[in-house]
């Protein structure tokens, strides 16, 4: 475990940003995990940059990201497709076969879970996946109690997730109650993984990531053994860590 301390958010985004493009342009074809959510924005935001500075393209690049909400089509505006394009996809020259997101409105929620997880190990894998972690250690929407062997599914929503996600519908009743997320194992295959985390509000997961005992009972301890974890943390996330 390797964990880099940044002095703000914009530090942490562009950390990433620069990580991302030296990745990309070591690969002859990338395949890269994405998250969505507030944490990734500032990454996506500088990548378009790099991209119309001609630093980046995204020609070769094949994406799969964690997760999309169960029941909401991806021209919903608070659907994560919809966030995907719009907050990069739009943006770069990334392939629109290459960008993969499950179907929220699959007719059969299980079997777009098996296709989105064959689809994975089709490419071999994601070389680098970007993660954020939620307050009650949520990788995807992995949540506690989720078993570290899962692969690609339907969760149910905690309820402390759908409060969180609550700030971008008009009220939590609105919030899809279930997710189709990639499972704790698919994500730890990932070769690499970088998690960002940002904010005081995140300070006690990340405490908790590094110090606790590995548990299913918060998700993101499982991270603790992957080979190749890199954990950007700002000021305020890691004010809270021991200094090393």
């Amino acid at each position: 475990m390797n964990i880099i301390t940044v002095t703000d958010y914009q530090a942490m985004s562009d950390w990433a940003c620069q990580h991302l493009i030296k990745r990309i342009n070591e690969l002859e074809q990338p395949v890269l995990g994405l998250a969505t959510g507030s944490t990734p924005e500032g990454m996506y935001s500088s990548l378009i940059n790099a991209y119309q500075n001609k630093q980046i393209s995204f020609e070769n690049v094949i994406s799969f990201n964690l997760d999309e909400y169960v029941g909401l089509p991806s021209d919903d505006h608070n659907s994560y497709n919809y966030f995907m394009h719009d907050k990069l996809f739009n943006h770069i020259d990334i392939k629109g076969k290459n960008a993969h997101l499950p179907n929220g409105i699959a007719s059969s929620p299980d079997q777009e879970c098996q296709d989105y997880e064959k689809l994975i190990t089709q490419t071999n894998g994601i070389d680098l996946q970007i993660l954020g972690i939620g307050l009650n250690g949520h990788i995807g929407f992995n949540e506690p109690g989720t078993p570290f062997s899962s692969r690609t599914h339907v969760v149910e929503l905690d309820d402390l997730t759908r409060e969180a996600n609550a700030r971008f519908f008009a009220s939590k009743d609105d919030v899809p109650t279930h997710a189709i997320t990639m499972g704790i194992a698919t994500i730890m295959e990932s070769k690499e993984i970088i998690l960002l985390i940002s904010g005081e509000n995140k300070a006690e997961a990340l405490k908790q990531l590094i110090e606790s005992d590995v548990t299913e009972d918060f998700p993101a301890s499982i991270l603790q053994k992957h080979p190749n974890l890199t954990i950007v943390a700002d000021e305020a996330a890691a004010h809270s860590l021991v200094t090393k």
